[in-house]
């Protein structure tokens, strides 16, 4: 498993929100510029980057800085935020971004989605499937920024794309992302066995190494990690068994 720093950019600054609520803002100092060499130095090979304002209103609102990150970094760029059209897609590749991240099209649209799959390559697209679990414990999705929510499960949305090739796909859990209160061990390990030709991405909740090594313990391919790197929270040198180039 690898650690993939992640970076949440809303008007051209760092934040993190609390449970993806936008009136629950933490804003950093740090440029973005700044984090991004902050943490290629620490030997990661991939940085997670959510567009705020792109995920809110559905088009990219951070496309010109993340561009600029994109062309002046080594590190591999993951990014996610309003990529609903197939334009924008390939604008953000054409421009050295590494994956496109699906959030709320691979929900809305998957018939276009699968055809995003073969016509870009799995290997450049991620689906970012964000998750609550109901009142029996079932994994049900929320789109367009978490403000709306679905009764469709994790299962059947993966389900829906084991034929096309898929093979990277983000799962956040929305009730602890940006919470610190632990990852949820157990929705990755039933993910894994699910669905084992998946390389799944863990988010929300990471903030200490025991968590980063439990998630490693279920076998997903990476843990994504924003508010517990930005606040420092996990010594470096504990960070250097989940980085690649470390």
């Amino acid at each position: 498993m690898q650690l993939i720093p992640s970076i949440d950019l809303r008007g051209g600054q760092c934040v993190r929100l609390l449970h993806g609520n936008f009136a629950a803002e933490t804003s950093y100092a740090s440029e973005p510029r700044d984090l991004v060499a902050k943490y290629e130095a620490f030997g990661a090979e991939w940085l997670h980057i959510v567009d705020l304002d792109g995920a809110r209103d559905g088009r990219p609102g951070n496309r010109a800085q993340i561009q600029d990150l994109a062309a002046r970094s080594r590190i591999k760029l993951q990014v996610g935020g309003g990529l609903r059209e197939r334009a924008a897609i390939a604008d953000m590749l054409a421009h050295g971004v590494a994956r496109a991240v699906i959030g709320s099209a691979a929900v809305t649209a998957a018939a276009e989605v699968r055809s995003w799959l073969q016509e870009f390559g799995a290997e450049r697209i991620t689906l970012a499937f964000d998750v609550r679990l109901d009142a029996a414990g079932t994994p049900c999705l929320a789109t367009h920024g978490w403000r709306e929510q679905s009764t469709l499960s994790l299962w059947s949305a993966v389900e829906n794309y084991t034929d096309a090739g898929l093979i990277h796909v983000l799962c956040t859990d929305v009730a602890r992302d940006g919470a610190l209160a632990g990852p949820n061990v157990e929705l990755y390990r039933e993910a894994v066995q699910r669905f084992p030709q998946i390389a799944w991405q863990a988010s929300g909740g990471v903030r200490d190494l025991s968590d980063l090594a439990a998630l490693a313990d279920t076998d997903v391919a990476a843990a994504i990690s924003g508010k517990a790197l930005l606040d420092n929270l996990i010594p470096t040198e504990e960070l250097q068994a989940f980085l690649p180039n470390a």
